[in-house]
C-alpha cells in the first residue's frame, strides 16, 4: 500500500507539472500579438481603407490584434503634412510619387527591401517590375520605398470608331493615312514636352532630374545612340507637314472635335467627358501608337503620373504595415478600387479583368501604364521644350540645323 500510495503521489505531480506546462504553452500559443496602427488616404477612399483592414482582421485573426485609424489626408499634399512631423505621421500613408524624392530623402519612407527576401524587381513583379513606369516610380538606387496604388495621369490616344477600328490605330503613320483620306485631322501639342516626351523616350532618349543637384540630365541631342535626337525630330517635323495632322492645345482640341475636323488624337483623360458628349458609343481610346524611326516602328512612350502608398519608416509594426501594404495591392483589391475611384490600377492582372476593359478610358490608360516613366524633371524642361516644339510644329520652316536646335535645348534644359 505504501508503495502504490508514494505512486499515486508521484504520479499526480506527473499530472500536475503536465498541466502547467500545457497551460504555459497554451498561453503562449494563444496570446496574439497587439498592434495599433493609424493610415492616411483621401477623404474618397477611407471607407476602402476600412473595409480592407477589416477584412485583412480576419484573415489574421489567429496571429494580430489590431487596432487602427483611418483619417483624411489628400494625396496631393501628403509629403507637406509627412515633413512637418516625420515621427508624428501615420504609419501607412498614400501620396502623389513626384513627392517620393523627397520623402525618402527625409527618411520618411522604410525600405521596404530591407524586409523581404525577394529583389526589388521580384517585389515589384505584380506591377511589371523594377523597370516599369510604376515601378519606376517607388524605387531608388535599385531599392523599394512604397508600392505603386495607381496611375491615372499620361496622354494616350483617343480616336472616332466610325472612321477607325481597332487595328487601324496601331500605328502613327496608318492613323494619318486615314485622316487624310477622310479630310480629317490627326491633333497633338507639339508645343509642350509633356508630349514631346513620347517620341524621344520611345526612341531610347531621356531627360531626368539629377535628385542630388537638382538639375536636368538630358541627352535628346544624342548623335552616338541607336536612334540619334535628330533622327526624332526630323520624324516629328515630316508629321507636322502632313495634311492629316494639326498642332491643337487642350481647348481647340475639343473645339475641333465638336467641328468635326478631328476624328483622331493625344490628350488626356480630363477632356473625356467633353469628347464622350460628341462621339458618344463611337468614343475610342487606347494606349499611344508606334511611329516610323529609321523604317522601324517605335512604340511611344510617356510620363505617367502614380499614386503610391507608403510606410512611415518610423513604424513600430514595419512587418504588419508591409503585410497590409500588400494585401492592399492584389488584384482583387485594386479591382475594388478601381470601382470606388475610376482611377487605372497599377497591378498588371487588374489591368487585364473584364471590370478595368470595360471602361474605354481607363483601360487606355492601363495599357499605357505599361509604356510609362515617372515625371522627374525640373522646371528648365517645360520652357526649353516648348521651344523646340514650336519650330517642329511648324515644319522647321526657317530650316534651322536640327543639331544646333537640340543642343541648344538641352543647354538650357540642364542649366
Amino acid at each position: 500500500m505504501k508503495k502504490l500510495r508514494v505512486l499515486g503521489k508521484f504520479s499526480i505531480f506527473i499530472a500536475l507539472a503536465v498541466f502547467a506546462c500545457a497551460t504555459l504553452v497554451a498561453c503562449s500559443g494563444g496570446e496574439k500579438e497587439k498592434v495599433t496602427l493609424s493610415m492616411w488616404c483621401s477623404e474618397r477612399k477611407m471607407q476602402l481603407v476600412k473595409g480592407a483592414m477589416e477584412e485583412f482582421k480576419k484573415i489574421h485573426a489567429d496571429e494580430v490584434d489590431i487596432n487602427y485609424t483611418v483619417s483624411k489626408q489628400e494625396e496631393d499634399d501628403c509629403k507637406n503634412t509627412v515633413l512637418g512631423n516625420v515621427n508624428g505621421a501615420a504609419d501607412i500613408y498614400c501620396f502623389v510619387d513626384d513627392q517620393f524624392d523627397d520623402l525618402v530623402d527625409a527618411g520618411a519612407l522604410l525600405e521596404m527591401t530591407a524586409y523581404t527576401d525577394k529583389s526589388a524587381d521580384e517585389y515589384l513583379a505584380p506591377v511589371g517590375g523594377v523597370n516599369s513606369g510604376a515601378g519606376d516610380a517607388v524605387t531608388k538606387d535599385g531599392k523599394v520605398y512604397a508600392y505603386p496604388g495607381t496611375g491615372g495621369n499620361c496622354p494616350f490616344l483617343y480616336y472616332n470608331k466610325k472612321y477607325f477600328k481597332a487595328n487601324d490605330v496601331l500605328t502613327l503613320d496608318n492613323i494619318i493615312k486615314i485622316c487624310e483620306k477622310n479630310g480629317k485631322k490627326f491633333s497633338m501639342d507639339f508645343g509642350s514636352g509633356w508630349y514631346l516626351y513620347t517620341f524621344f523616350k520611345g526612341a531610347g532618349l531621356d531627360i531626368t532630374k539629377n535628385v542630388s543637384t537638382g538639375r536636368n540630365e538630358c541627352n535628346w541631342n544624342a548623335t552616338d545612340t541607336p536612334y540619334t535626337g535628330v533622327e526624332v525630330v526630323q520624324t516629328m517635323i515630316n508629321l507636322a507637314r502632313r495634311r492629316g495632322f494639326v498642332d491643337l492645345g487642350d481647348e481647340d482640341f475639343v473645339k475641333k472635335i465638336k467641328a468635326g475636323e478631328v476624328i483622331a488624337g493625344v490628350n488626356g483623360a480630363w477632356n473625356s467627358e467633353k469628347i464622350k458628349k460628341v462621339w458618344g458609343d463611337d468614343l475610342g481610346a487606347t494606349k499611344l501608337p508606334t511611329f516610323t524611326l529609321d523604317d522601324s516602328q517605335v512604340q511611344m512612350c510617356s510620363f505617367t503620373g502614380y499614386k503610391a502608398v507608403g510606410i512611415n519608416a518610423h513604424t513600430k509594426y514595419p512587418e504588419w504595415c508591409m503585410k497590409f501594404v500588400e494585401f492592399c495591392m492584389t488584384k482583387d483589391r485594386q479591382i475594388e478600387e478601381f470601382k470606388l475611384t475610376e482611377e487605372a490600377p497599377a497591378n498588371l492582372e487588374a489591368i487585364e479583368s473584364k471590370e478595368v476593359q470595360q471602361s474605354t478610358i481607363i483601360s487606355a490608360i492601363a495599357k499605357q501604364s505599361r509604356f510609362g516613366y515617372a515625371q522627374r524633371v525640373a522646371d528648365p524642361f517645360w520652357d526649353a521644350s516648348n521651344k523646340l516644339g514650336v519650330v517642329i510644329s511648324s515644319g522647321n520652316r526657317d530650316g534651322k540645323d536640327l543639331q544646333k536646335l537640340l543642343d541648344k535645348m538641352v543647354k538650357e534644359t540642364i542649366s
